[in-house]
């Protein structure tokens, strides 16, 4: 049947509800349309694989109980199966009245995001949405970088560009990422992710799972950064029934849900002090108390963190605790910036480029020699994220089979070129230490144009040290 969609708001995402039951559709249409772009909604799961291909879903809410079967949930596992099998991508939110712990494991196992007892509170279905749509995000920019296609620029690249596990990069940088993947997966040691937005942490979190021994287990993901306090220990330790207003039914949080397999918590850096305390003793104990419960369920995971924070000068202004920093970082793999890669901005810029020539079907077919010489120059703030939105503006902006520069719409300026030799006129007229040290950084920065390794040479310190730095001044 058709889908009704409903009117947009400022918040970005579009979300499709399954569900047989009318009264419940509209509920969560009107509820749902205050935080996301677009709701679509629809009472025939037949229609699934229609709606699928006419819009790219961020999130989608499935019932798991539909008029053929009113209890056990079958119909809901057998539609999750066919949406993964149209849209590997798809993130799938299970919904039922009849939840129980076993079926929360199993959907999640299955490869569902979450699990939502009706009825639901309104605030923690909507956190688990936001959630949902996130992990759609990264989900589509870890296909765009796995997905074959053919090559976009005839006259130098011939072949498909150097990838490890669908991480594109021939780097320095990229592959000493590389090599440390290898080395440390076969193990089970804790692995802390450090770098930027949008360097592709969760890349190499997945990386990592699919050459471990737990290939085979479930990929869990929780980003801590969209969850408030009041749901954090309910969505990674679970909860039972009567736990707190709302809590109708048992439900497995996702340290239960990634059992045999991986957990990545994501923004592990946003983590309260209050209750750092309670995920230093789940992982120390490995075991897990459901909120209300009395008796700890034992859990066996890989745990995979990440975080864009300086999680050291955290640690040292006492912001993070350095037992739970010792704990998830038996191995540590820090992820360069897209600035100091070199050439991958070229290689990553083609592939997103013949993505979305296919996705718009626009005869765009490579980028001119100005085109590469300017996004070589930029500084990329934003990394690989802001690559791939700049370029699918550029191949919907552009009228010619080649992107200009004109295309490229840079979403900061570039560094300042008055200060690319050293020479600012910044005086430094105060012996305030930070105060040198900042204009230091700064000056070192400028000088190589935004490249970290050339300016922590410069400085003679490490990345890692550059890097807190920057972060400390807020550069």
């Amino acid at each position: 049947m058709p889908a009704d969609a409903s009117p947009s708001s400022p918040s970005d995402g579009r979300v499709l509800v399954v569900d047989d039951n009318r009264d419940v559709l509209t509920a969560l249409r009107l509820l749902l349309k205050e935080h996301v772009d677009t709701v679509h909604t629809a009472t025939d799961p037949s229609s699934l694989p229609s709606l699928l291909r006419d819009t790219d879903y961020d999130a989608i809410l499935l019932d798991m109980n539909f008029q053929q079967d009113a209890s056990s949930g079958r119909e809901g596992f057998e539609w999750l199966d066919k949406i993964q099998e149209i849209d590997p991508q798809a993130v799938v939110v299970m919904i039922t009245a009849y939840g129980d712990v076993d079926k929360a494991v199993r959907a999640m196992k299955a490869g569902a995001a979450d699990f939502i007892v009706k009825p639901w509170t309104d605030p923690e279905l909507v956190a688990s949405v936001q959630a949902a749509i996130k992990l759609h995000q990264t989900r589509t920019a870890a296909a765009d970088a796995d997905t074959e296609s053919p090559a976009t620029e005839p006259a130098d690249v011939e072949s498909e560009p150097p990838n490890f596990e669908g991480i594109i990069g021939q780097s320095e940088p990229m592959q000493e990422v590389f090599a440390l993947i290898q080395k440390v997966a076969g193990t089970d040691a804790n692995v802390l992710v450090l770098g930027e937005n949008g360097t592709g942490k969760e890349l190499v979190a997945r990386a990592v799972h699919r050459r471990s021994e737990r290939a085979d287990g479930p990929f869990v993901t929780a980003d801590l950064g969209a969850l408030n306090q009041s749901l954090f220990e309910s969505e990674l330790f679970g909860h039972v029934e009567g736990a707190f207003t709302g809590a109708e039914e048992d439900r497995a949080g996702q340290f239960e849900a990634a059992d045999g397999g991986t957990l990545f918590l994501d923004e592990i850096g946003n983590i309260p002090m209050e209750l750092q305390k309670k995920l230093l003793t789940v992982l120390q104990r490995r075991e897990v108390t459901r909120v209300g419960a009395v008796d700890a369920r034992p859990i066996d995971i890989r745990l995979v963190c990440a975080t864009n924070q300086p999680i050291y000068e955290m640690m040292d202004a006492g912001d993070f605790r350095q037992d739970l920093l010792f704990r998830v970082n038996t191995v540590e793999i820090e992820l360069p910036p897209l600035r100091d890669r070199g050439d991958d901005v070229l290689l990553l810029a083609r592939r997103f480029l013949a993505t979305y020539a296919q996705k718009y079907d626009t005869a765009t077919e490579g980028f001119s020699d100005e085109a590469h010489a300017a996004l070589r120059q930029y500084h990329w703030p934003g990394n690989v994220r802001e690559l791939k939105h700049t370029v699918e503006r550029a191949v919907i902006l552009s009228d010619d089979a080649r992107i200009a520069p004109d295309d490229l719409q840079f979403s900061a300026p570039a560094p300042d070129s008055s200060e690319a030799d050293g020479s600012s006129d910044e005086a430094l007229d105060t012996l305030d230490l930070d105060d040198l040290e900042k204009t230091a950084v700064r000056q070192a920065l400028s000088k190589h144009g935004g490249n970290v390794s050339q300016a922590a040479d410069e400085l003679g310190i490490s990345r890692r040290a550059l890097y807190r730095r920057i972060e400390k001044y807020g550069l």
